[in-house]
C-alpha cells in the first residue's frame, strides 16, 4: 500500500525571518570586540584578564546550570558571550578578578537562568551583575586607574589579582607614578561632579579619559553600533531616542546654568551612555515591542540618566535608568499599543 501524502499545517506567522538569533547574537559579538580591543589598548593586560574572566565564567556558569537542569548546551546561540563581554566592558579596568567572577556569576545566575533562561529574562542580564557589584563592592567599583599608562602591557594593576574576600590593594600611589600626559585616575564625570573639571568633548569622543573598560571611546561605539543598525540587528529608534531624550534634558538644565552643569556635548559623550544606548537599551528582550513604546523607553532611559547624573549621589546613572525602563516595559507595551485597523473609539 502506497504511503498516502501528507499536509502539514503550522500556525502564523509564515514568513520566514530573515535572521535567526544565533546569527543576531553572533553578529553583536563581532560588534563589541573593537570595543574590546580598544579597552586593551587603553588598559593592558589587566583589562584583557578582566574580559576573559567575565566571559569565561558567564560561560562556565550557564553551562553548569543547564547541565544540572538536563538540558542541552545552549552556549552555540552566544548569548552568554555576550553578557560577558557586556559586563566586563562595564567594569573598571582595576576591578579585582574574583569580584569579576561573582559579577558575572550573578549576571547569568540571577539575570539570565532564574528568569527561565534565553528570551524570559526582564532585566539586561550584564547590568544585574554589574548592580549586584556596585552594591556588593561600591569601593572598588569607583577605583579607576589612567588610560594609556606606560607598562600597561608589561605589568598588571595592582589590585588586579586581590585575594578574594580581602581589601583590594590602593592604586592611588600608583595612578600619581604612572599618570602620563595629565590623565588622572578619576573618570570625566567624576572631575566635572565633585571637582569642577571639565574634559574636552573631542578626548571624550576619541577615548583619551579614563573610565570602564569599555565606555572611554564614543567613536567606536558608535561605528559599531550603526554596523548593527545598518545589518537591521537592532532597533536604532532606541538609542536615536536614549540620546536624545539626555541631549535634551542636559540642554534644558545647561541653558538654565551653564556655569554648573555641563554642556550636552559631554553628557552624551562621557560615560557608559552610549555603550548603554547602543548594546544594553536595545536588548531585544527587555525593550518594548511597539512603535510608540520604544520611543517613550528611550526617552525615559535618556532622561533618566542625565537626572540621576546631575542629582543623585553617583556620577553615573545608565545602568539604574535602563533597568528601571526595562521593569516599565510591559506597562509601556500596554498604554503604547497602536488601534487596530478599522477599530472605532468609544465615547
Amino acid at each position: 500500500m502506497k504511503n498516502k501524502p501528507q499536509v502539514e499545517l503550522r500556525t502564523t506567522p509564515h514568513m520566514h525571518a530573515p535572521q535567526d538569533v544565533v546569527v543576531i547574537m553572533r553578529n553583536v559579538v563581532f560588534a563589541l570586540l573593537p570595543i574590546a580591543g580598544w579597552s586593551v589598548w587603553q588598559f593592558g593586560v589587566s583589562a584583557l584578564a578582566l574580559l576573559l574572566t567575565s566571559v569565561s565564567v558567564c560561560l562556565l556558569t550557564e553551562r553548569l546550570f543547564n547541565a544540572s537542569a538536563g538540558r542541552g548546551n545552549t552556549l552555540r546561540d552566544w548569548s552568554a558571550t555576550i553578557t560577558g563581554l557586556l559586563l566586563g566592558l562595564t567594569l573598571p579596568p582595576a576591578f579585582p578578578l574574583w569580584m569579576v567572577g561573582v559579577a558575572a556569576f550573578i549576571a547569568i545566575a540571577m539575570g539570565k537562568v532564574m528568569f527561565g533562561g534565553l528570551g524570559m529574562n526582564v532585566f539586561n542580564p550584564a547590568l544585574v551583575g554589574r548592580a549586584f557589584v556596585q552594591a556588593a563592592f561600591p569601593v572598588a567599583i569607583t577605583t579607576w586607574t589612567p588610560a594609556l599608562f606606560e607598562g600597561r602591557f608589561s605589568s598588571f594593576i595592582p589590585s588586579t589579582f586581590t585575594a578574594p574576600f580581602m581589601v583590594p590593594n590602593a592604586v592611588a600611589d600608583w595612578n600619581s607614578q604612572v599618570a602620563v600626559d595629565g590623565f588622572t585616575g578619576a573618570t570625566p564625570l567624576g572631575l566635572h561632579k565633585f571637582e569642577g573639571i571639565s574634559t574636552s568633548v573631542l578626548d571624550l569622543f576619541l577615548g583619551n579619559a579614563a573610565g570602564s573598560a569599555g565606555e572611554t571611546s564614543a567613536a567606536i561605539i558608535l561605528i559599531c553600533g550603526l554596523y548593527l543598525a545598518v545589518r537591521n540587528f537592532l532597533d536604532w529608534r532606541i538609542p536615536f531616542f536614549v540620546m536624545l531624550g539626555a541631549f535634551l534634558t542636559a540642554g534644558l538644565f545647561y541653558f538654565i546654568d551653564p556655569q554648573h552643569y555641563p554642556d550636552p556635548l559631554f553628557m552624551l559623550f562621557s560615560g557608559g551612555l552610549m555603550l548603554g544606548a547602543w548594546f544594553m537599551a536595545t536588548d531585544m528582550v527587555g525593550s518594548p515591542v511597539t512603535p510608540w513604546g520604544v520611543v517613550v523607553y528611550g526617552l525615559l532611559i535618556g532622561v533618566l540618566t542625565v537626572i540621576i547624573r546631575l542629582f543623585g549621589g553617583l556620577t553615573e546613572g545608565v545602568m539604574y535608568a535602563i533597568l528601571l525602563a526595562n521593569a516599565a516595559t510591559p506597562l509601556i507595551d500596554q498604554f503604547t499599543q497602536p488601534r487596530v485597523f478599522g477599530q472605532r473609539k468609544h465615547s
